[in-house]
């Protein structure tokens, strides 16, 4: 009996103690996995982490813009800032946390010279992701643009395209599952993960880690300074995050902190 009353007794003071409540919408690959390996974590300290798991990168800025979710992690600061512009909106960066280089990637060739003339492309369609795809395939050589300090080129400033390779622009999670009917892929490290793609070792060209697309943890100008907030980020900031992010991705996903 006593041992019972004890029991009871400690599970009424976690139940007090993770008393407040913290909505995350995230990406599946890395975003959700590095937030559930924190949960454990911000229950000791009185959070309660809800991970909602989005496969778009549209819903996720809407619900937290609407006060349905309370934060979302899955983007750079880029693709927020040409989300706030075109939606009217003003959601902040809270912290930065990882990099996930953008890689380019083929089930048909071995390397990049292999590419051949009037090769089938795809690339992200939204301005941030597809800027950033163009600017990869031009550091890779295969293309010229005209502006290579915009990080918003799209397919119509390319000046050279000796290849004259065809370039489509795809919504950015359904990339992966065309990668065997293209010619070369450019994906982003979360996708690329989903479809048991090595960005380490499959890729043919990567980012290095000079990228400014650090991922973010997003919220609200009204509660970006919530005290749930600022324990998710102190976790997020922790050496166990370091370590398990170095550990599980083996490079493929790299701590900004």
């Amino acid at each position: 009996m006593k041992r019972l009353l004890v029991a009871l007794a400690a599970v009424a003071a976690f139940s007090a103690q993770a008393n407040e409540t913290l909505s995350v919408a995230a990406t599946a690959v890395p975003h959700a996995e590095i937030l559930e390996f924190v949960k454990p974590t911000l229950a000791q300290q009185g959070v309660d982490l809800k991970i909602k798991v989005f496969t778009d990168y549209i819903q996720p800025n809407v619900q937290v813009a609407e006060k349905r979710l309370d934060a979302n992690f899955f983007q750079h600061q880029p693709y927020l800032d040409e989300f706030n512009k075109s939606r009217g909106s003003d959601l902040v960066a809270v912290a930065g946390v990882h990099l996930e280089p953008l890689g380019a990637y083929s089930s048909k060739f071995k390397k990049l010279d292999d590419v051949p003339g009037g090769a089938n492309v795809v690339i992200p369609n939204d301005a941030t992701n597809g800027g950033r795809a163009l600017l990869l395939l031009q550091k890779a050589g295969l293309i010229t643009l005209k502006d290579s300090s915009n990080i918003l080129v799209t397919v119509k400033d390319i000046a050279e395209n000796p290849k004259d390779l065809k370039i489509r622009e795809l919504e950015a999670a359904t990339i992966p599952r065309v990668l065997t009917q293209v010619d070369l892929a450019l994906i982003n490290t979360n996708y690329a993960l989903e479809a048991k793609l090595d960005p380490a070792k499959d890729a043919l060209v990567i980012e290095g880690n000079d990228s400014p697309y650090v991922n973010i943890l997003v919220a609200r100008p009204d509660n970006k300074d919530s005290d749930a907030i600022k324990k998710l980020v102190a976790v997020l900031h922790s050496p166990e995050v370091k370590a398990f992010i170095l550990e599980k991705y083996k490079g493929a996903v790299l701590p900004a902190f």
